[in-house]
């Protein structure tokens, strides 16, 4: 989700992210989150370095930031485990995603995994 907001400015995603900027919700990350976030803004989406230095800045003062203690292995996908480390260690009641995998979770432990249009409806 927060892939898609950083680079379709104007959709759905984008419009969680506004909830988040105007502190109707939390953003909690890892570092290992955010390099994976910034990784793939500069690899996919050919983001250039001060354009990265800004949106670490940006995601660093908005999110709550937490290093998760416990290492998971419930998904295939390494990436995915990191984000169900960080809600776990952020407390977060849901994650928003895209991902397959994840969604067929459902939920992990107290963690609901949901679509971006069910987390609007929320």
């Amino acid at each position: 989700m927060l892939v898609a907001a950083l680079v379709f400015p104007g959709g759905r995603a984008d419009e969680a992210l506004q909830r988040i900027v105007e502190e109707r919700d939390a953003l909690v990350l890892s570092p290992a989150i955010l390099e994976e976030t910034l990784g793939m803004l500069s690899r996919k989406f050919a983001r250039d370095p001060e354009l990265l230095a800004e949106t670490a800045v940006f995601l660093t003062e908005l999110a709550l930031m937490v290093r998760p203690r416990m290492r998971l292995s419930v998904l295939a996908d390494a990436p995915d485990n990191r984000v169900l480390e960080c809600a776990l260690a952020g407390r977060a009641r849901a994650v928003v995603t895209g991902d397959k995998r994840m969604l067929a979770l459902g939920r992990y432990r107290s963690v609901r995994i949901l679509t971006v249009a069910e987390y609007l409806e929320v």
